[in-house]
């Protein structure tokens, strides 16, 4: 079986002690705010609650993808080291970071010709995408090859379900996301939309909730109608938030809901990237369920 690193974007959300833990490589974002740049390399130079701060001051945030000659200078340190990449990226639904990974990718095989790079579109976010991802790692530890992973990483992807909420429409009136009138309503109303990402990768908006009360309870509630073996669920639940007590309301139900859990609801902040869009007051759930198929 060859040497292989296996590897993601940095917007999986994760963070740099679990990415070493689980010996798993990432590749940093960019973000800008009012023209400052910043690198999303999960919290390590610039923290997600900063930037979350920073943005409730009224900055401008902005984001860019991994260029394809940033991925070149990236999968080429590895390929020097002789080993082959199993490499995940961000959601072609978000973003087109993918395009640039399989250019560089196809660019190096001419110049590495025994070497492999895998690139795989995760149809996932945030930490939907680190959970996938960390899937992923116990799959590698348990002994796939490389080829064997990224088939494995194909079949399995969309059996990672993704619910999000947020309780503060201002960031997404601000990026056109929707508009000013029906934000302005939302708010009055309380609205707190629930949304989830397709099979295709996709951000949907799905219901709107008005009260955190109640979309809390009904985040939940998917998750006892979605994922494996209803209310005897005992795989992974991982969350990442932008707003810590929300998250806290959130993990003590699913931890009363669900007895069998193994361990706790893994926690971790909404990245730079994924955050610029969201914005404060999201909560993001990701488990193992029912595949998605709309």
């Amino acid at each position: 079986m060859s040497d292989y690193i296996l590897s993601a974007c940095a917007p999986c959300d994760l963070n740099p002690e679990w990415m070493k833990k689980r010996d798993i490589k990432f590749v940093p974002f960019n973000v800008s705010l009012d023209g400052k740049q910043y690198k999303d390399d999960m919290g390590d130079s610039f923290s997600p609650r900063e930037l979350i701060k920073l943005m409730q001051d009224g900055a401008d945030a902005k984001t860019s993808q991994v260029s394809t000659g940033e991925y070149l200078d990236y999968f080429k340190g590895f390929l020097e080291e002789g080993k082959d990449i199993v490499h995940i990226t961000l959601s072609s639904g978000i973003s087109g970071t993918i395009q640039s990974a399989q250019i560089a990718a196809n660019d190096l095989a001419e110049e590495y010709p025994d070497r492999k790079i895998y690139v795989i579109d995760s149809l996932a976010a945030s930490s939907g995408y680190g959970l996938l991802v960390d899937l992923a790692a116990d799959m590698k530890d348990a002994g796939l090859s490389a080829e064997e992973l990224a088939g494995w990483i194909q079949d399995y992807r969309l059996n990672v379900v993704h619910w999000f909420f947020s309780t503060d429409l201002s960031f997404y009136i601000k990026g056109g996301r929707i508009s000013k009138t029906a934000g302005t309503i939302g708010q009055v109303l309380n609205i707190c939309p629930l949304l989830n990402v397709d099979f295709e990768g996709k951000l949907i908006p799905r219901e709107k909730i008005r009260t955190k009360k109640k979309v809390i309870k009904k985040i939940v509630e998917k998750m006892v109608e979605e994922c494996d073996d209803g209310l005897n669920y005992n795989g992974k639940v991982f969350l990442s938030d932008s707003d810590i007590e929300l998250g806290n309301q959130v993990v003590e139900l699913i931890e009363q809901t669900f007895p069998q859990l193994k361990g706790k609801v893994q926690r971790f902040d909404i990245g730079c990237t994924i955050a610029s869009h969201t914005g404060p007051g999201t909560v993001a759930l990701f488990f193992q369920g029912k595949k998605r198929v709309d």
